[in-house]
């Protein structure tokens, strides 16, 4: 088996998570997607549909992805 970095995969996962919300707040500004947007908006603290909020939740995701991320692949390599 091979090991995970943990600090790759946890950027990784940060920069999806980045980019996802990006497009959600774009889709959402345009109408799409109006219950996913209400959702993240629930559920993440900085997020809305102005520039700022985009931007904020964008930063929110990618800093909640890259913890778990990290925390997943060295809880990983420590079982293999």
């Amino acid at each position: 088996m091979q090991e995970i970095k943990p600090l790759v995969f946890g950027l990784a996962l940060a920069a999806l998570a980045a980019l996802l919300m990006l497009l959600l707040g774009i889709s959402g500004n345009l109408g799409i997607y109006t219950g996913a947007v209400e959702m993240m908006s629930r559920w993440h603290m900085f997020f809305s549909l102005n520039v700022t909020g985009i931007i904020a939740g964008m930063l929110e995701a990618a800093t909640i992805s890259f913890i778990f991320g990290y925390l997943f692949a060295t809880i990983y390599n420590r079982l293999i």
